[in-house]
C-alpha cells in the first residue's frame, strides 16, 4: 500500500507571534504500514528517535514560539538531511536520507539491505520530506515578514553514548552554528553566559554536532534568518535504558532551555 501525505500527515504545527521558530524533525515515531512490514523487530521500536523533544519544549508556546514537529520516524526519511543526501560530516558514518542501518549499525530491513532504492528515496522525498520543508520555509518567511528577521532553533536529542557515531560520552548540551556561519555572533554570545553558569550540565559549541541540513540551509544571517541547533544528550532528561520521560529530571533542564530561549527572544536585528 502506498500512503499519501493526506492519509499519513507529515507534521504538526503550532503557530506563535514571535520571531522564533522551533523545528523538531526527529521526534516522530509513526511508520506507514507498508514500511513497517519490511522492518526488523528492532527497527519497529524506532530506537534512534529524538525522544520527547516536543515535550521538553512545550513551554515555548508561552514565549510565542512557532513549532513544527515531524510525525513520522526518521527511518522513513530523515528531514535533517539534504535532499541529495550529500555528506554533512566527513569524519563519521553517514546515517542517510533514508537509512538502512541504525545508529549502532544494525540492519533496519528484514532483507538486510544496505541501501534504499533510488526510486523509493525519491518517492519518500516528494511525499514526506518536501511538505515539512515547505511548511518550515513558510514559517520562517512569515516571521521575517512580521519582525524583519527570523530565529530558527532546530531541536534534537540523542543517546549520550553512540560509539559508531562519536567517541566517548557526549556533552549534555551541544550547540551547533555551523562554525558560526548559520547565525550572527551575538546569537551564540547570548547563550554562552547562561551555559557557563550551570554546573549541572556540560556543554559545547560546534563540537561533534555543528548543525545538520536544517541549520546549515536555512541559517543565512545575510538574509535575516539566524539558525542554531541544540542537541541534547538524552541522559539529561530521561533514563536512556528505556524510552520513558523523566519529569523530575527534565524539569531543571526545561528551566535552562526557557532561559536560553528567552535570551534569544531578547535579541533584536536590523534587516540586512
Amino acid at each position: 500500500m502506498t500512503h499519501t501525505a493526506q492519509t499519513f500527515p507529515t507534521h504538526t504545527v503550532t503557530l506563535g507571534a514571535s520571531p522564533l521558530v522551533i523545528s523538531v524533525p526527529h521526534g516522530g515515531t509513526a511508520l506507514p504500514a507498508d514500511l513497517a512490514a519490511e522492518l526488523t523487530p528492532l527497527a519497529l521500536t524506532v530506537p534512534d528517535t529524538d525522544w520527547h523533544v516536543g515535550k521538553l519544549y512545550a513551554f515555548a508556546a508561552t514565549l510565542g514560539a512557532s513549532m513544527i514537529m515531524a510525525r513520522q520516524s526518521r527511518y522513513l526519511i530523515d528531514l535533517n538531511r539534504p535532499p541529495d543526501d550529500a555528506a554533512l560530516y566527513t569524519t563519521s558514518p553517514q546515517t542517510g536520507l533514508c537509512p538502512a542501518l541504525s545508529f549502532a549499525g544494525e540492519p533496519l530491513y528484514r532483507d538486510g539491505r544496505t541501501a534504499v532504492p533510488a526510486a523509493e528515496v525519491a518517492r519518500r522525498r516528494a511525499q514526506y520530506w518536501e511538505p515539512y520543508h515547505r511548511e518550515l520555509r513558510a514559517l520562517l518567511d512569515a516571521a521575517r515578514a512580521k519582525h524583519g528577521y527570523a530565529l530558527l532553533l532546530d531541536a534534537h536529542s540523542i543517546r549520550s553514548v553512540v560509539p559508531r557515531l562519536f567517541d566517548g560520552k557526549l556533552p549534555d548540551i551541544n550547540v551547533g552554528t555551523n562554525d558560526g556561519r548559520s547565525c550572527a555572533p551575538r546569537v551564540s554570545a547570548a547563550l554562552r553566559p547562561l551555559l557557563a553558569a550551570t554546573t549541572r550540565w556540560s556543554h559545547v559549541f560546534d563540537g561533534r554536532f555543528k548543525g545538520g541540513h536544517i541549520t546549515r540551509h536555512y541559517g543565512q544571517p545575510a538574509h535575516d534568518v539566524h539558525a542554531l541547533q541544540i542537541e541534547l544528550a538524552q541522559c539529561s532528561y530521561m533514563d536512556e535504558s528505556g524510552t520513558s520521560y523523566d519529569a523530575a529530571r527534565a524539569a531543571p533542564l526545561q528551566e535552562l532551555l526557557r532561559q536560553l530561549l528567552t535570551a534569544l527572544l531578547a535579541l533584536r536585528f536590523d534587516p540586512a
